[in-house]
């Protein structure tokens, strides 16, 4: 029995200590779900600390369906190839968990991205339930638009609100 308690112990202590962001030398790989208008996809992400609270990386989104009614309501110019529905971008984070102190596990990171669509920013959340593993949410909006004027509904699948759903891994 007392191996037993040992052995509970020890193992919840390891769900305990996990921490959102370590720092300098922290890696994060994220995967997960593209929301948009228009259309759903999936999300890749990776994160490198360069400090205590930043870090550094790149993003990318593939559309992989387009909704129903964007193919039929606007859609003589929907040629929408790899290249309108792929979108690379650098991003800059600074990862507030520490500083706003909620739980060690949890992280809130506001940033910046330049993407091959656009310049735009994020707000994202992870929350980690062991060492290895969490959740995140990113809400991200383009800030500056590459193509002035009026975009089409392929040039307009990258260049708007997106919400991303999913797993993070420390690396």
């Amino acid at each position: 029995m007392k191996k037993i308690i040992l052995f509970v112990a020890l193992v919840s202590v390891s769900f305990v200590n996990a921490q959102a962001f370590l720092g300098k030398n922290d890696n994060k790989f994220q995967v997960g779900a593209n929301f948009q208008d228009g259309g759903t996809g999936i999300n890749l992400s990776y994160d490198l600390g360069l400090g205590e609270n930043i870090s550094v990386g790149f993003s990318t989104s593939y559309v992989l369906g387009l909704d129903d009614a964007l193919k039929n309501n606007a859609i003589d110019d929907l040629n929408a190839d790899f290249d309108n529905r792929f979108d690379l971008r650098a991003r800059f984070n600074a990862n507030l968990g520490n500083v706003i102190n909620i739980d060690d596990n949890f992280d809130v990171y506001p940033g910046l991205s330049l993407g091959l669509k656009n310049f735009g920013g994020h707000l994202g959340a992870r929350y980690f339930f062991s060492d290895g593993f969490g959740v995140y949410t990113e809400l991200n909006t383009p800030f500056a638009k590459y193509k002035s004027g009026t975009l089409t509904a392929a040039e307009e699948l990258h260049n708007q609100f997106t919400v991303n759903l999913g797993a993070v891994f420390n690396l």
